[in-house]
């Protein structure tokens, strides 16, 4: 009995821990603060690392890290990123970012306009959509406050398994070369 409470009180803190990152625009911020003086910590609870794969510079001081892209089993690249605004204004993102496909844009902003491209195969991949045409992507965001942080996603199909190395673009950006692990 004292295992099985001592294991329900640990899930609820490790639920309680992971809901709270991710509604508030001023806990992104403050966890991206966090990690840059805390060392190591922080990253363990993302479960990512420290060092971005790659970085690609946007308009108006934005920054995107992309932390992470890994390969699921379920055949979908997932790419995550953060996105920080070291301008001294908010930033409005572009519309561009949701790209040009009508179904896309009629699901209001998102980033999916991103696509991963295989040079070596020869195969450009766009943000997979769910079955009511939504993009498999952060949505909503329409702007970023001077010095905040947002974390997005992506979801790609998945490349075939001998394509390690891609390149990220998203509409406004510069392209980043990217590593997907998994």
């Amino acid at each position: 009995g004292m295992v099985a409470l001592t294991v329900a009180a640990g899930l609820a803190l490790g639920v309680a821990g992971c809901g709270g990152s991710g509604g508030d625009d001023k806990k992104p911020g403050a966890s991206a603060s966090a990690s840059k003086s805390g060392g190591s910590n922080p990253s363990a609870q993302e479960g990512q690392s420290d060092e971005p794969l790659a970085e690609g510079k946007g308009p108006n001081g934005l920054d995107l890290k992309i932390m992470s892209a890994k390969r699921d089993s379920g055949g979908f690249v997932t790419v995550n990123g953060e996105l920080k605004n070291d301008g001294s204004e908010a930033a409005v993102l572009s519309s561009q970012l949701t790209g040009n496909e009508t179904e896309i844009m009629k699901n209001g902003q998102s980033f999916g306009g991103a696509t991963l491209v295989d040079a070596k195969g020869k195969k450009r991949y766009y943000v997979l959509r769910d079955t009511d045409g939504r993009p498999l992507t952060t949505t909503g965001v329409q702007d970023v406050k001077a010095g905040d942080t947002i974390s997005i996603f992506m979801q790609f199909p998945a490349p075939p398994a001998s394509t390690t190395e891609v390149d990220f673009q998203l509409p406004t950006f510069s392209t980043a070369s990217i590593k997907i692990s998994g």
